[in-house]
């Protein structure tokens, strides 16, 4: 995949989860809030910005400009994925 189809499908990734967070609002008003909140935890945004750098580094080096977007998204997803808490017992 050249570097101008990576970039486009990352903005279309990202694109799908801002119209996600929008239903949601349109659903339930200030879900979107709670939802975006994880972006206020330091470990969260810490644990993505290690991911988005590391392989952002790694990407560049090997991928270019296209690498560094895939791993942007990625750090955004690792914040998510750190954010989930075990369910109540």
């Amino acid at each position: 995949m050249n570097g101008s189809a990576s970039l486009l499908t990352v903005a279309l990734v990202a694109a799908a989860l801002v119209i996600r967070t929008a239903v949601a609002e349109l659903r339930n008003p200030g879900s979107a809030r709670a939802r975006w909140a994880v972006a206020s935890r330091t470990r969260t945004v810490t644990a993505g910005a290690v991911t988005a750098a590391v392989l952002g580094v790694v990407g560049w080096r090997y991928a270019g400009h296209g690498a560094v977007a895939w791993a942007v998204l990625a750090g955004a997803l690792v914040v998510v994925v750190v954010d989930r808490r075990p369910p109540p017992e």
